[in-house]
Formats: structure tokens, C-alpha cells, sequence
């Protein structure tokens, strides 16, 4: 049960444990990065123009191929 909750997605894209929750981590500042930007440009539409679609498409770029 621990392995199946703990260790084997990590696993399955050639991580550890740790390696994997460092880049969730990092996954997860940037899309709220991503989402501050489109919040505020929501309110100011010439602020943050294609900061968010920039960060996303990045953000898609580095999970392309992970576990293959």
C-alpha cells in the first residue's frame, strides 16, 4: 500500500520520492505564478499581456516525454 501511494508514480517517470516532490513543487509555483498573472491581467488588460500562456507553454514543454 505505501509503494502504491508514495512510490510508484514517481517511479513510473523516473524519479525518487523526492526528485518527484521537487518538481511538483516547482510545477506547482509556476502555474500559480501563472494564474496571478492572468488574475491581474483579468483586471488590467494591458498588464501580464502573455505572461500566463508563456508559463503555461513552458510548463508543457517540460512534462512532454516524462515517463516514456
Amino acid at each position: 500500500m505505501f509503494s502504491r501511494i508514495f512510490l510508484n508514480h514517481p517511479a513510473s517517470v523516473d524519479e525518487s520520492y523526492f526528485e518527484h516532490m521537487r518538481f511538483a513543487l516547482w510545477f506547482a509555483f509556476w502555474l500559480g505564478a501563472a494564474a496571478g498573472a492572468a488574475l491581474v491581467h483579468a483586471l488590467i488588460p494591458a498588464a501580464f499581456e502573455k505572461t500566463g500562456s508563456r508559463i503555461i507553454a513552458r510548463l508543457y514543454e517540460r512534462t512532454q516525454g516524462r515517463g516514456r
